[in-house]
């Protein structure tokens, strides 16, 4: 197991259509760094995962068990087990870091793209 990486070394998975994840899985944890595409919807759905994340660029719309609201760079979230939520994307896109507890196991079956820089970190000048 390699106990360094950077982000940029880690294979993306495509969650869904314009949804990408850089995950890292530890026995009882699942982090994903989370790219959406401008604009992009998740729909809503559910898991038994407990779930914790912050936005680190542009802007998403959350919207858990039928509240919606607007974050931004350094705002937070945190979704219980089961509960309904949407997230979508603002027209700059997003970058987040999405914590699951226990381990997204479907997360590692998910289609992989071979590393490349993503929008986060920015690449250095």
């Amino acid at each position: 197991m390699n106990v360094y990486r950077a982000v940029s070394e880690l294979k993306p998975a495509r969650i869904w259509d314009g949804v990408l994840a850089r995950v890292v899985h530890g026995d009882r944890v699942t982090v994903g760094f989370v790219e959406i595409d401008p604009d992009v919807l998740v729909p809503e759905h559910r898991h038994d995962h407990e779930q914790v994340g912050f936005v680190l660029r542009g802007s998403v719309t959350m919207e858990i068990a039928g509240q919606s609201r607007e974050l931004r760079v350094g705002e937070t979230y945190i979704i219980a087990s089961q509960l309904p939520h949407s997230a979508k994307a603002g027209g700059g896109g997003a970058s987040v870091v999405d914590v699951f507890a226990p381990v997204r196991e479907e997360w590692k079956a998910a289609p992989m793209l071979e590393p490349f820089p993503g929008r986060w970190p920015e690449p250095s000048r």
